[in-house]
């Protein structure tokens, strides 16, 4: 799976919030300051052709929606950051967390859900 550019990132934040919209809705919903039109269509237009997003035409205006979920591509995302950064290692980058300026209560969070997964696991 590709990765998205910053803008396109941006487009496909607010689709997923959106679930579908018109460029009109997309452009509204982008903060501000918001990009040209045509800018915002022209990024679409390669997310189509990346096939990140689909569309269904009604007579000259387009549809734009979503084709792969959030989770999917956040999920892709990660592990390519894992895989660039700490050397493919889960436990590197644990332990980048354990070390930054998190709080107790943060990192006791943390242990919480990978102790839960943890138990998922095992059983």
């Amino acid at each position: 799976m590709n990765e998205l550019t910053k803008a396109e990132e941006n487009i496909m934040q607010v689709l997923w919030k959106l679930k579908k919209g018109f460029l009109k809705d997309i452009v509204e919903a982008l903060p501000d300051p918001k990009p040209a039109y045509p800018t915002v269509s022209t990024v679409i237009r390669v997310m189509v052709k990346k096939k990140f997003v689909g569309h269904n035409t009604y007579g000259k205006i387009n549809e734009y929606y979503p084709l792969i979920k959030k989770e999917d591509y956040f999920k892709n995302y990660f592990k390519g950051m894992v895989s660039n950064f700490f050397d493919n290692s889960w436990q590197g980058f644990a332990t980048f967390f354990s070390n930054s300026d998190l709080t107790v209560d943060e990192l006791q969070a943390i242990k919480a859900e990978i102790d839960k997964e943890l138990k998922k696991k095992n059983e």
